[in-house]
Protein backbone atom coordinates (compact mmCIF):
# COMPACT_ATOMS: atom_id res chain seq x y z
CA UNK A 1 0.00 0.00 0.00
CA UNK A 2 1.08 3.71 -0.40
CA UNK A 3 3.25 5.06 2.04
CA UNK A 4 1.62 8.09 4.84
CA UNK A 5 3.05 10.80 2.18
CA UNK A 6 1.68 8.98 -1.03
CA UNK A 7 -1.66 8.95 0.71
CA UNK A 8 -1.89 12.28 1.61
CA UNK A 9 -0.56 13.55 -1.55
CA UNK A 10 -3.11 11.12 -3.48
CA UNK A 11 -5.74 12.45 -1.90
CA UNK A 12 -5.34 15.97 -1.43
CA UNK A 13 -4.70 16.11 -5.30
CA UNK A 14 -8.27 14.28 -5.66
CA UNK A 15 -10.44 16.90 -3.08
CA UNK A 16 -8.76 19.62 -5.55
CA UNK A 17 -9.74 18.27 -8.52
CA UNK A 18 -13.38 17.39 -7.57
CA UNK A 19 -13.32 21.12 -6.72
CA UNK A 20 -11.83 22.10 -10.15
CA UNK A 21 -13.93 22.60 -13.33
CA UNK A 22 -14.77 19.70 -15.16
CA UNK A 23 -11.60 20.51 -17.89
CA UNK A 24 -9.03 20.40 -15.23
CA UNK A 25 -9.58 17.19 -12.73
CA UNK A 26 -7.36 14.96 -15.01
CA UNK A 27 -5.03 14.16 -12.45
CA UNK A 28 -1.35 14.20 -13.13
CA UNK A 29 0.15 10.67 -14.46
CA UNK A 30 2.58 10.10 -11.35
CA UNK A 31 -0.47 10.08 -9.14
CA UNK A 32 -2.03 7.59 -11.44
CA UNK A 33 1.02 5.20 -12.43
CA UNK A 34 1.41 1.84 -10.46
CA UNK A 35 4.70 1.52 -8.76
CA UNK A 36 6.44 -1.36 -6.45
CA UNK A 37 5.45 -1.04 -2.90
CA UNK A 38 8.51 -3.15 -1.28
CA UNK A 39 11.25 -3.86 -3.92
CA UNK A 40 13.38 -7.07 -2.91
CA UNK A 41 16.08 -8.60 -3.37
CA UNK A 42 17.64 -12.20 -4.30
CA UNK A 43 20.59 -12.52 -1.79
CA UNK A 44 22.41 -14.54 -4.44
CA UNK A 45 23.14 -10.78 -5.05
CA UNK A 46 25.50 -10.41 -2.04
CA UNK A 47 26.26 -14.47 -1.55
CA UNK A 48 30.04 -13.78 -0.53
CA UNK A 49 29.24 -11.32 2.24
CA UNK A 50 26.42 -13.73 3.17
CA UNK A 51 29.47 -16.51 3.63
CA UNK A 52 31.25 -13.92 5.54
CA UNK A 53 28.15 -12.75 8.21
CA UNK A 54 24.45 -13.53 7.70
CA UNK A 55 23.30 -10.84 9.96
CA UNK A 56 25.46 -7.70 9.10
CA UNK A 57 24.61 -8.54 5.37
CA UNK A 58 21.07 -8.48 6.33
CA UNK A 59 21.79 -5.11 8.09
CA UNK A 60 23.04 -3.96 5.07
CA UNK A 61 20.70 -4.91 2.35
CA UNK A 62 17.94 -3.19 5.00
CA UNK A 63 20.20 -0.32 5.07
CA UNK A 64 19.71 0.49 1.32
CA UNK A 65 15.46 0.45 1.92
CA UNK A 66 15.07 -3.09 0.69
CA UNK A 67 11.97 -4.74 3.05
CA UNK A 68 11.36 -8.39 1.17
CA UNK A 69 14.82 -10.60 0.87
CA UNK A 70 14.58 -14.24 -0.68
CA UNK A 71 16.95 -16.47 0.23
CA UNK A 72 19.19 -18.70 -1.70
CA UNK A 73 21.24 -20.74 0.95
CA UNK A 74 21.41 -20.51 4.90
CA UNK A 75 25.33 -20.26 5.67
CA UNK A 76 24.89 -22.49 8.59
CA UNK A 77 21.82 -20.34 10.36
CA UNK A 78 18.93 -22.65 11.73
CA UNK A 79 15.82 -21.38 10.88
CA UNK A 80 15.30 -19.56 14.06
CA UNK A 81 18.49 -17.42 13.67
CA UNK A 82 17.27 -16.72 10.85
CA UNK A 83 13.83 -15.49 12.06
CA UNK A 84 15.71 -13.41 14.46
CA UNK A 85 18.01 -11.60 12.22
CA UNK A 86 15.29 -10.69 9.88
CA UNK A 87 13.28 -9.44 12.91
CA UNK A 88 16.19 -7.34 14.22
CA UNK A 89 16.17 -6.16 10.57
CA UNK A 90 12.28 -5.13 10.09
CA UNK A 91 13.18 -7.66 7.31
CA UNK A 92 10.48 -10.05 5.19
CA UNK A 93 11.26 -12.94 3.59
CA UNK A 94 8.53 -14.36 1.54
CA UNK A 95 10.77 -16.69 -0.47
CA UNK A 96 13.85 -18.60 -0.75
CA UNK A 97 15.53 -21.02 -3.43
CA UNK A 98 15.60 -24.83 -2.90
CA UNK A 99 16.96 -27.53 -5.06
CA UNK A 100 14.31 -30.00 -7.08
CA UNK A 101 15.97 -32.60 -4.63
CA UNK A 102 14.49 -30.77 -1.78
CA UNK A 103 11.44 -31.30 -2.99
CA UNK A 104 11.90 -34.84 -3.27
CA UNK A 105 13.25 -35.61 -0.67
CA UNK A 106 12.11 -37.90 2.30
CA UNK A 107 13.33 -34.71 4.74
CA UNK A 108 10.80 -32.74 2.84
CA UNK A 109 8.46 -31.82 5.65
CA UNK A 110 11.46 -30.79 8.07
CA UNK A 111 12.16 -28.48 4.74
CA UNK A 112 8.65 -27.08 5.08
CA UNK A 113 8.74 -26.58 8.94
CA UNK A 114 12.01 -24.80 8.88
CA UNK A 115 10.36 -22.61 5.90
CA UNK A 116 7.71 -21.77 7.55
CA UNK A 117 9.63 -20.58 11.26
CA UNK A 118 11.38 -18.31 8.47
CA UNK A 119 8.13 -16.65 7.16
CA UNK A 120 8.60 -18.21 3.86
CA UNK A 121 5.67 -17.87 1.61
CA UNK A 122 7.03 -19.64 -1.20
CA UNK A 123 9.86 -21.86 -1.95
CA UNK A 124 10.82 -22.03 -5.50
CA UNK A 125 12.62 -24.29 -7.04
CA UNK A 126 15.80 -22.43 -9.03
CA UNK A 127 17.91 -24.92 -10.90
CA UNK A 128 17.80 -28.45 -13.17
CA UNK A 129 20.32 -30.50 -14.14
CA UNK A 130 21.07 -31.48 -17.37
CA UNK A 131 19.34 -34.87 -16.98
CA UNK A 132 16.30 -33.47 -16.27
CA UNK A 133 15.98 -30.97 -19.34
CA UNK A 134 16.68 -33.68 -21.94
CA UNK A 135 12.90 -34.42 -23.09
CA UNK A 136 9.40 -33.48 -22.64
CA UNK A 137 8.82 -36.26 -20.64
CA UNK A 138 12.04 -35.11 -18.29
CA UNK A 139 10.23 -32.04 -18.25
CA UNK A 140 7.06 -33.57 -16.99
CA UNK A 141 8.89 -35.51 -14.35
CA UNK A 142 9.63 -32.36 -12.97
CA UNK A 143 6.10 -30.85 -13.08
CA UNK A 144 4.77 -34.09 -11.25
CA UNK A 145 7.42 -33.89 -8.69
CA UNK A 146 6.34 -30.23 -8.31
CA UNK A 147 3.01 -31.01 -7.81
CA UNK A 148 3.16 -33.45 -4.99
CA UNK A 149 5.63 -31.12 -3.21
CA UNK A 150 3.26 -28.32 -4.14
CA UNK A 151 0.55 -30.35 -2.67
CA UNK A 152 2.59 -31.06 0.60
CA UNK A 153 3.53 -27.24 0.87
CA UNK A 154 -0.15 -26.31 0.67
CA UNK A 155 -0.09 -27.64 4.47
CA UNK A 156 2.28 -25.62 5.94
CA UNK A 157 0.92 -22.52 4.37
CA UNK A 158 3.51 -22.84 1.80
CA UNK A 159 3.26 -22.49 -2.05
CA UNK A 160 5.87 -24.21 -4.54
CA UNK A 161 7.20 -22.90 -7.12
CA UNK A 162 9.75 -23.09 -10.44
CA UNK A 163 12.12 -20.21 -11.79
CA UNK A 164 13.15 -20.40 -15.15
CA UNK A 165 16.98 -19.72 -16.80
CA UNK A 166 17.05 -19.92 -20.39
CA UNK A 167 17.41 -23.43 -21.17
CA UNK A 168 13.56 -23.84 -20.27
CA UNK A 169 12.86 -21.77 -23.77
CA UNK A 170 14.75 -24.82 -25.82
CA UNK A 171 12.43 -26.31 -28.28
CA UNK A 172 11.40 -29.72 -27.61
CA UNK A 173 9.47 -31.18 -30.71
CA UNK A 174 7.84 -27.92 -30.70
CA UNK A 175 7.47 -26.98 -27.37
CA UNK A 176 9.56 -25.59 -24.46
CA UNK A 177 10.33 -27.21 -21.16
CA UNK A 178 8.34 -24.29 -19.77
CA UNK A 179 5.47 -24.87 -21.49
CA UNK A 180 5.01 -28.35 -20.60
CA UNK A 181 5.66 -27.26 -17.24
CA UNK A 182 2.99 -24.76 -17.11
CA UNK A 183 0.60 -26.82 -19.32
CA UNK A 184 1.17 -30.00 -16.57
CA UNK A 185 0.35 -27.99 -13.11
CA UNK A 186 -2.50 -25.57 -14.46
CA UNK A 187 -5.29 -25.58 -12.01
CA UNK A 188 -3.06 -26.10 -9.15
CA UNK A 189 -1.13 -24.58 -6.61
CA UNK A 190 2.14 -24.44 -8.57
CA UNK A 191 3.30 -21.36 -9.54
CA UNK A 192 6.48 -19.78 -11.47
CA UNK A 193 9.07 -17.01 -10.51
CA UNK A 194 9.88 -15.86 -13.91
CA UNK A 195 13.59 -14.09 -14.44
CA UNK A 196 13.10 -11.42 -16.68
CA UNK A 197 16.92 -11.48 -17.77
CA UNK A 198 16.79 -14.90 -18.86
CA UNK A 199 13.48 -14.74 -20.84
CA UNK A 200 14.87 -12.06 -22.83
CA UNK A 201 18.05 -13.20 -22.98
CA UNK A 202 16.22 -16.23 -24.95
CA UNK A 203 14.54 -13.87 -27.12
CA UNK A 204 11.42 -14.35 -25.76
CA UNK A 205 8.87 -11.54 -24.84
CA UNK A 206 7.76 -11.84 -21.47
CA UNK A 207 4.18 -9.88 -22.21
CA UNK A 208 3.30 -12.74 -24.51
CA UNK A 209 3.65 -15.41 -21.88
CA UNK A 210 1.73 -13.21 -19.46
CA UNK A 211 -1.32 -13.15 -21.78
CA UNK A 212 -0.76 -16.88 -22.32
CA UNK A 213 -0.70 -17.83 -18.85
CA UNK A 214 -1.96 -15.23 -17.02
CA UNK A 215 -2.27 -15.03 -12.70
CA UNK A 216 0.72 -17.84 -13.24
CA UNK A 217 4.29 -15.48 -12.34
CA UNK A 218 3.30 -14.14 -8.79
CA UNK A 219 7.01 -13.55 -8.28
CA UNK A 220 9.76 -11.87 -10.94
CA UNK A 221 13.46 -11.36 -10.72
CA UNK A 222 14.82 -8.03 -11.75
CA UNK A 223 17.74 -7.91 -13.70
CA UNK A 224 18.80 -5.88 -16.70
CA UNK A 225 20.47 -6.30 -19.52
CA UNK A 226 23.28 -4.77 -22.08
CA UNK A 227 21.19 -6.53 -24.99
CA UNK A 228 22.46 -8.93 -27.53
CA UNK A 229 24.65 -10.35 -28.35
CA UNK A 230 26.62 -11.54 -25.09
CA UNK A 231 23.25 -9.94 -22.72
CA UNK A 232 26.07 -9.27 -20.32
CA UNK A 233 24.31 -8.70 -17.13
CA UNK A 234 23.30 -4.84 -15.97
CA UNK A 235 22.08 -3.02 -12.57
CA UNK A 236 18.59 -2.29 -13.10
CA UNK A 237 18.15 0.62 -14.80
CA UNK A 238 21.31 0.56 -16.74
CA UNK A 239 20.62 -1.69 -19.50
CA UNK A 240 18.29 -1.65 -22.63
CA UNK A 241 15.14 -3.96 -21.20
CA UNK A 242 12.17 -1.91 -21.19
CA UNK A 243 10.25 -1.96 -17.43
CA UNK A 244 7.68 0.46 -18.29
CA UNK A 245 6.14 -1.82 -20.75
CA UNK A 246 6.80 -4.96 -18.90
CA UNK A 247 5.72 -4.41 -15.48
CA UNK A 248 2.63 -2.32 -16.27
CA UNK A 249 1.67 -6.01 -17.25
CA UNK A 250 1.73 -6.54 -13.12
CA UNK A 251 -1.72 -7.37 -13.05
CA UNK A 252 -1.89 -9.53 -15.53
CA UNK A 253 0.79 -11.76 -14.66
CA UNK A 254 -0.43 -11.89 -11.69
CA UNK A 255 3.07 -10.26 -10.04
CA UNK A 256 3.16 -9.80 -6.07
CA UNK A 257 7.05 -9.91 -5.19
CA UNK A 258 9.89 -7.92 -7.45
CA UNK A 259 13.51 -9.28 -6.10
CA UNK A 260 16.32 -7.59 -7.48
CA UNK A 261 19.53 -9.95 -8.50
CA UNK A 262 22.74 -9.98 -10.42
CA UNK A 263 24.48 -12.56 -10.75
CA UNK A 264 28.09 -11.17 -10.69
CA UNK A 265 28.15 -7.64 -10.33
CA UNK A 266 31.75 -6.21 -9.44
CA UNK A 267 30.75 -4.57 -5.85
CA UNK A 268 27.43 -6.32 -4.68
CA UNK A 269 25.94 -3.69 -2.64
CA UNK A 270 26.64 -0.69 -4.94
CA UNK A 271 24.37 -2.92 -7.37
CA UNK A 272 21.89 -3.49 -5.31
CA UNK A 273 21.82 -0.22 -4.48
CA UNK A 274 21.29 1.20 -7.94
CA UNK A 275 18.89 -1.58 -8.58
CA UNK A 276 16.87 -0.13 -5.82
CA UNK A 277 17.17 3.61 -6.55
CA UNK A 278 15.97 2.78 -9.72
CA UNK A 279 12.59 0.70 -8.68
CA UNK A 280 11.83 2.44 -5.93
CA UNK A 281 10.89 5.57 -8.55
CA UNK A 282 9.69 3.37 -10.80
CA UNK A 283 6.28 4.14 -12.37
CA UNK A 284 4.16 2.18 -15.23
Amino acid sequence: MPDRRRFLQITGAAIAASAAPRALRALPPWLTADRIDRVGIQLYTVRGAMEKNVESTLARVAKIGYREVEFAGYFGRTPAQIRAALDANGLEAPSAHIAIADVRSPDWTRTLEGARTMGHRYLIVAWLDQNDRVSRDSYRAIADALLAGGAKAAEFGITLGYHNHNFEFTPLDGKTGLEVMLDRTAGSTVVFEMDLYWIISAGQDPVAWFERFPGRFPLVHVKDSAGPPKYEMRDVGAGTIDWKRILSHHAQAGIKYYFVEHDDPPDPFASAAASYAYLERLTF
